[in-house]
């Protein structure tokens, strides 16, 4: 990351961004949404593509109009996130207020999940991330694999 808070995103990453942004004019500056959460419980900012946002927007606006779950959803998905794209180089530009959420100076740790990835603060992933994974690891039978907590079993 440099000091204007620009952070190459992979490329894996952005050709699953350019495949969900439909609209958009350029398929080389794809459009994203970055959730940032509340700090306190979500230490990590998540980028959806357009798709995957437009997804959650549909389920929440599925939600009865005025109910306390539809509002708190908007007020949580909506509220706290921001649409934006990629640069013709590939970088992401995250806001200096971003980057104080989330203690990021000159790296960060990217982690993809489907149509979504997350951005972390290395040291705070290695802490949080790393150490659950080593706890569940811990509670499976001595060498099973990890894929029979899987619906259906390991494959």
């Amino acid at each position: 990351m440099d000091t204007k808070g620009r952070v190459s995103i992979p490329a894996l990453f952005r050709r699953v961004l350019e495949a969900n942004d439909e609209e958009d004019a350029d398929p080389k500056c794809p459009s994203l949404v970055i959730h940032y959460g509340p700090a306190e419980r979500q230490h990590f900012i998540e980028c959806y593509t357009m798709a995957a946002a437009a997804e959650v927007d549909a389920r929440i606006a599925a939600l009865p109009r005025g109910s306390k779950e539809r509002r708190f959803l908007e007020s949580y998905f909506h509220g706290k996130s921001q649409q934006t794209t990629v640069d013709e180089t590939g970088r992401l530009v995250l806001s200096k207020a971003l980057r104080d959420l989330l203690g990021l100076t000159d790296e960060a740790k990217f982690v993809g999940s489907g149509d979504t990835f997350k951005i972390w603060n290395p040291g705070t992933y290695e802490a949080e991330v790393v150490a659950n994974d080593e706890e569940m690891l811990d509670d499976l039978p001595e060498g099973a694999d990890p894929l029979t907590m899987l619906e259906g079993g390991a494959f």
